[in-house]
């Protein structure tokens, strides 16, 4: 009875078995939800959450299973879809003012958008969307894409929300053939008499003045005075019976009444908590290189939101494995958001990573990823990009965001674009609509809808919405879109005055990847037998070496002489011999007819009398001996590998070793 919030948990679980796979690693069986689990689950709770009766506090969960899955189409949407038609057939009072939802998935492919698209369309498509929706309009909005420009993420929800209405038809239909009778359910009536006089004492007692309080803090000081006063006020009317009756009531009616009160001034007075526009965006303060051993580091401030985001650069032996049911992959980009309890002044155990810090983190890459250029053979770095939050009031994600490509050009990584997020945030009174940019933590627990966009000047990386309301019209979505590019802007232009573009080089403490490549048949030169020789390699130079099967290999070292040592190394023992160079090599066997010549350690070549010398030559002993030093040019190379060499050819020339 005590609870003013919805108990409902929302858990996905993907068996392996439904795709014909043991789970991989060292435990064999399902055990804790993986991270791309966590935000299925976030999917399906923001979708229906808001759709629940206001008051409805009985415990809920929604649990949904992959039993079986084709490998071709993404679960995540059929398990909001089911999770919408289960609570739809059911008792439970679900969406009875809107109706079920449907959630779509929308990609777009060669330029066209398409519904559901399967998992090798999505390998092609610019954009990625999960979109829940009504009858009436959308409800949420989880995805990103390519720079995508805001009309066409307009036409891409819109059409999402067209495509959808099959689904809620097919709820409907579902319902009058399966569903039982909803359960009765009346929302707790208020205390009319007591409203009233508790709204009244509230405004005595300055309600609306410390409403205006501009610093976080101060405000909520201010305003737990006025409730503070305004009950005790109350109290004197009452006995001491009465009084333990009332006053809970009370209490819980200032909440309700500070929140007309602060909808109200922004709707009537144009004016926010902090005194700001609904266009104005909190001041900011970047700083770069403010971490002296990582490989980029920035401080991203922005009002009372503070952002502290590292660089972390690796090899390819620092991807992160990924074991889904369509098979296993790796990551080359990671981005990791930690939540502190002290960033929102609480004491609170740490108990591991939230479901919170891992939707927001996921947010937070997605924004970021695909400005990175990690498909590109001049960059052969893994890398992690780490989030503290050290204070947050509103909208840390993307604090997140603009901390990230900060530290990502202080590390000196070349990004397509630089990125920033801004979230919008909306107060809706009747008629009366204001859509707000750069929300506070007050302004998006007392509003009506969540909206973040992340972007470049080009177009839009990522986005994710959340509503209160039953849903947003196409105006309404198309002003919130318009007015964050606008933000979004602003706050990169913000950003290059700290750091107008990354570095020219990468950080110094940043590792040296170089990349070489060799002869797939000498792969087993630089292994060695056992692999005694790519350790020997390793404990000369400190350098770690990734050699693939196609002859790549990739050399890292703690700085670039170590790297560079490694690399010489593994050329010489991959050299090969090349036609018409020449090379100064050592007489390993004379014969009658030549001489056997070794070219550099491990390739031989055979000099034969006749390419001695300009006269004729009887014996090969008349001009070499074994051990002698002699320059000679490789003359042809035949089918099975023998190499034939001049000296005759090579005198009064210059000698050129190449390398392979």
């Amino acid at each position: 009875e005590e609870d003013d919030f919805l108990p409902l948990t929302c858990e996905y679980v993907e068996k392996s078995y439904a795709a014909g796979r043991i789970p991989g690693g060292y435990l064999k069986r399902e055990a804790k939800p993986k991270d791309s689990d966590i935000l299925v689950a976030r999917i399906i709770d923001r979708s229906i959450r808001p759709l629940f009766p206001k008051g409805f506090a009985q415990e809920l969960q929604v649990i949904a299973t992959v039993l079986s899955h084709d490998g071709r189409h993404s679960t995540d949407i059929m398990a909001l879809c089911g999770a919408s038609m289960a609570l739809h057939v059911s008792s439970i009072p679900f969406a009875q003012n809107c109706g079920p939802i449907a959630g779509v998935r929308v990609g777009r492919v060669a330029g066209q958008l398409c519904i559901n698209p399967t998992q090798e369309q999505r390998q092609k498509s610019d954009l990625e969307l999960v979109v829940a929706v009504s009858r009436q309009g959308i409800v949420m909005v989880e995805g990103g894409g390519n720079e995508i420009p805001e009309a066409d993420m307009i036409e891409a929800l819109f059409f999402a929300l067209q495509e959808g209405q099959k689904v809620v038809q097919a709820c409907e239909e579902m319902r009058q053939k399966l569903g039982v009778e909803k359960m009765s359910f009346e929302p707790e009536q208020i205390d009319e008499a007591l409203y009233k006089k508790t709204k009244k004492a509230a405004l005595a007692q300055g309600l609306q003045a410390a409403a205006k309080t501009k610093a976080k803090h101060e405000r909520n000081q201010a305003l737990n005075d006025v409730q503070q006063k305004a009950v005790d006020q109350l109290c004197q009317q009452w006995d001491e019976e009465q009084a333990c009756t009332y006053r809970p009531l009370a209490q819980k009616y200032f909440s309700q009444i500070k929140k007309e009160c602060i909808r109200q001034m922004i709707v009537n007075d144009k004016r926010r908590l902090d005194g700001r526009g609904a266009t104005d965006v909190r001041p900011i303060c970047c700083e770069v290189g403010v971490l002296p051993k990582a490989h980029g580091s920035a401080v991203f401030t922005r009002g009372e939101t503070q952002a502290l985001v590292s660089i972390t650069l690796g090899t390819r032996d620092d991807e992160q494995k990924i074991d889904s049911l369509s098979g296993e992959y790796y990551k080359r980009v990671m981005l990791h958001y930690n939540f502190p309890p002290f960033s929102v002044g609480e004491v609170r155990g740490l108990r591991g990573t939230s479901r919170r810090e891992i939707g927001h983190g996921a947010l937070a890459e997605r924004a970021i990823t695909n400005m990175i250029p990690v498909n590109m053979p001049t960059f052969p770095y893994t890398v992690r990009i780490v989030s503290e939050i050290l204070e947050s009031n509103g909208s840390s994600s993307m604090a997140t965001v603009c901390g990230s490509t900060l530290s990502l050009w202080d590390a000196g990584i070349q990004l397509k674009g630089g990125v920033a997020g801004i979230a919008m945030g909306l107060i809706q009174e009747k008629d009366d609509i204001v859509v707000l940019s750069d929300i506070s933590g007050d302004e998006d627990h007392l509003g009506d809808m969540d909206f973040k966009v992340c972007g470049t000047t080009d177009g839009i990386t990522s986005i994710q919405m959340d509503i209160k309301i039953d849903s947003l019209s196409q105006e309404l979505l198309t002003t919130a879109l318009q007015q964050a590019a606008k933000g979004r802007l602003f706050i990169l232009s913000e950003m290059k005055k700290a750091l107008p573009t990354a570095r020219s080089k990468l950080s110094h403490n940043a590792p040296s990847i170089i990349t070489v490549s060799i002869n797939p048949e000498k792969i087993r030169d630089v292994i060695g037998p056992g692999g005694r020789m790519i350790r020997d390699i390793t404990a000369r130079t400190k350098a770690k070496i990734d050699i693939s099967d196609n002859g790549l290999v990739q050399i890292c070292g703690p700085d670039v002489a170590s790297a560079r040592q490694a690399k010489e190394i593994v050329e010489e023992l991959t050299r090969e011999a090349q036609i018409g160079c020449i090379y100064t090599g050592f007489v390993k066997k004379v014969m009658d007819f030549g001489a056997v010549i070794e070219l550099f350690p491990g390739t031989e070549g055979f000099c034969h009398v006749s390419e001695l010398a300009n006269e004729r030559v009887a014996r090969t002993s008349d001009v070499l001996q074994e051990g002698d030093e002699v320059n000679v040019v490789v003359i042809g190379i035949e089918r099975d590998g023998k190499i034939r060499v001049s000296r005759k050819r090579a005198l009064g020339k210059q000698v050129v070793q190449q390398k392979a």
